[in-house]
């Protein structure tokens, strides 16, 4: 029988169980895996090798269990408005998962029953700033050599919004005792003077060896001199700080130092890292140089800033960087995890690393030596006007795949519902400087455009080692951003700025920060649609392979606008997962929903509405031979969209 016909009756043999109301047979034959790290593998790939669900039965999928934690806060009461943006991992059993209030829960995969909780009890539950209070996801670490499960041979660290790491028993939920003081390690000293929302820590841990490494986020654009973004390795036994990395120039002679001898201002390193075990390499992504968006007294720290950095795993030494915007001055800190992948490259298999970025930009680099491994393009860009700051000339542009985001706006390119509303986005744009990706700030207003959130962000890519495809969910959406002359910020009412626009007052520089969205009357984007994509990325040939709009304006716009409009996109933050079954997972948008992609097509194939928006990566496993293949996701809102607290699983329907 042909391949293509054997498909055929299969697909027909499904559809008439269906019609006859049985579930679909379940396929025990394939692998089984679980899901250990926040990325799927110490290097972010986010792919799983299970086939149980495929493209041919996914449409079966239905809701396994779902999960209630209750930690959620809108922000009126005495807590700040939480976001639930976790991935939970699933290791020896048992699945584990942090809320935006830092309890970590352990709960049964397979049946959703907790096993148990643990509450940090959190000091600073209520933070200024535009942050929701999130946490990304835990660290599993189990001793090695040590047989058995006595008292915290196996452990789970989580960092918290009070900027401590903590480490517990992954069989109670219990501190450990000898690891700091009581199972925390203070990570706010030696920082420099912060409050509580200036420094903490949103992304898991990441464990390598014995080492736990961590950074923390840093409010952006607050003060020039903002605490110190030095990356931490800790004993995962005792808690003992093993090594410190201050990214500062080499040789750097500057006087922003802290009592511990770090650096204030420099880069910070907020989101997720990965490692490679074999090389005995850490991977940084960093951030800004505080502040972002004025950089004129920086004093040279932007050395290390938006890049993707290499340190020696037992040191923190640095191996090397690779800068992915020089002397930045748009809040394009590196925000994706850097993936760890194997590139056949003419006729060898190279260990590569895959940084995507804000600017729609994916640089595929060498991970043992930071080397473009296709020729990445220095390209003049505009300079900027403002008193006191000085542009870099040119900025790095990958060639292979050449940039995936739209560069630039213009005034013939706005879009509107209606001719009124597009006239007007015309002239806002026409009224600003706009000269494409890298267009400065200004005193006059200028388009940044991918704006401060992306392309893509935290969510990072997922990619299919077999096939040798990167998939990446980006948002399109332009900021206006304007520079405000010191003594006229001081007199503007920040009661008078409504959300989404922000004031940021920059202190210790010339100016404050004005910084919104570009939107029309009506409240759309006035760039054209679609406002959110997923794009398949072939690695090897350096082409997209399809892209597809991601997301609606559902549970955005009010009915029927959003029906009219039909598929516009949305903006998105989160990420996908990639399966052996030929399917992607993705959350991330503004509507209610987790869609099943055809890897191959790029289809929608299928869709399920979730109780909050999901603005996570999802994670699968399956755990068994004779077990079921799950898919679960976070659904929790985000800034945008209502809090929430549901994770939920996914599963084919067992066998009556």
């Amino acid at each position: 029988m042909s391949a293509p016909l054997a498909r055929a009756l299969g697909a027909a043999s499904l559809a008439l169980g269906l019609a006859c109301g049985a579930p679909p047979p379940l396929d025990l034959s394939g692998p089984i895996a679980d899901w250990p790290v926040h990325g799927g593998d110490a290097g972010g790939l986010r792919w799983a090798p299970l086939t149980q669900i495929r493209r041919e039965n996914v449409h079966a999928l239905q809701v396994a269990w779902e999960y209630r934690h209750g930690d959620i806060s809108d922000g009126s009461g005495a807590t700040t408005r939480t976001s639930f943006n976790a991935t939970p991992i699933v290791v020896d059993g048992t699945l584990y998962f942090c809320t935006g209030l830092n309890r970590v829960i352990a709960l049964d995969p397979e049946t959703g029953a907790e096993r148990w909780s643990f509450d940090p009890e959190l000091r600073n539950r209520r933070l200024k700033g535009p942050y929701p209070l999130t946490c990304r996801g835990v660290a599993y670490w189990r001793s090695p050599g040590v047989a058995g499960d006595g008292t915290c041979t196996r452990r789970i660290f989580t960092g918290t919004i009070d900027a401590e790491l903590i480490a517990l028993d992954a069989a109670t939920g219990r501190p450990c005792p000898g690891f700091g003081e009581q199972g925390r390690v203070a990570l706010r000293e030696g920082v420099g003077a912060a409050e509580p929302w200036e420094y903490y820590t949103t992304s898991p841990p990441l464990v390598v060896g014995n080492a736990v490494v961590v950074g923390a986020l840093v409010a952006d654009n607050l003060r020039a001199d903002a605490p110190s973004g030095v990356v931490r390795a800790f004993d995962a036994r005792s808690g003992a700080r093993l090594w410190a990395f201050d990214p500062v120039p080499p040789g750097w002679t500057g006087t922003r130092t802290t009592a511990a001898g770090w650096t204030l201002g420099t880069a910070n390193v907020w989101s997720i890292l990965s490692a490679d075990p074999e090389r005995n390499l850490v991977f940084v992504p960093t951030g800004n140089a505080a502040p972002d968006y004025f950089g004129g007294n920086r004093q040279g720290l932007d050395h290390f800033a938006s890049s993707v950095v290499a340190l020696d795993a037992h040191s923190g030494r640095v191996v090397w960087r690779f800068q992915t915007v020089h002397h930045d001055l748009w809040d394009y800190d590196v925000g994706s995890q850097p993936v760890l992948f194997e590139l056949d490259l003419h006729g060898r298999r190279v260990p590569a690393l895959a940084q995507a970025t804000k600017m729609g930009h994916v640089f595929l680099l060498d991970r043992t030596t930071g080397e473009p491994l296709f020729p990445v393009e220095e390209r003049p860009v505009p300079q900027s006007d403002v008193p006191g700051e000085t542009t870099s000339p040119t900025q790095p542009f990958p060639t292979h795949p050449p940039p995936l985001h739209p560069a630039e706006l213009r005034p013939e390119d706005a879009w509107g519902f209606s001719f009124w509303d597009r006239r007007r986005c015309a002239e806002k744009i026409a009224a600003l400087r706009s000269e494409g990706v890298f267009t400065p700030p200004s005193l006059r207003g200028s388009i940044q455009y991918p704006g401060p959130a992306g392309g893509a962000n935290w969510g990072s890519v997922a990619i299919d080692p077999v096939a040798g495809i990167l998939y990446v969910n980006q948002s399109r959406v332009p900021a206006l951003v304007q520079l405000v002359p010191r003594a006229e910020f001081e007199r503007l009412d920040p009661d008078s700025v409504t959300y989404p626009e922000e004031l940021y007052p920059m202190a210790g520089t010339p100016y404050g920060l004005r910084r919104g969205p570009l939107l029309s009357p009506f409240g759309a984007p006035c760039n054209p649609p679609p406002w959110g994509t997923l794009t398949a990325v072939d690695l090897a040939a350096g082409r997209v392979v399809w892209e597809s709009t991601l997301g609606t304006t559902r549970d955005q716009a009010p009915f029927p606008i959003w029906w009219i409009l039909g598929r516009k996109g949305s903006p998105n933050l989160g990420g996908s997962i990639a399966t052996a079954g030929g399917l992607v997972f993705v959350g991330a948008t503004t509507d209610k929903f987790l869609r099943g992609f055809d890897a191959a097509s790029g289809e929608e194939i299928w869709r399920h509405r979730l109780p909050y928006t999901a603005n996570a990566t999802p994670a699968t496993y399956r755990l068994r031979a004779e077990s079921r293949q799950y898919v679960v996701v976070a659904a929790g809102g985000h800034g945008w969209s209502e809090p929430g607290d549901a994770l939920v699983a996914f599963a084919l329907p067992e066998a009556r």
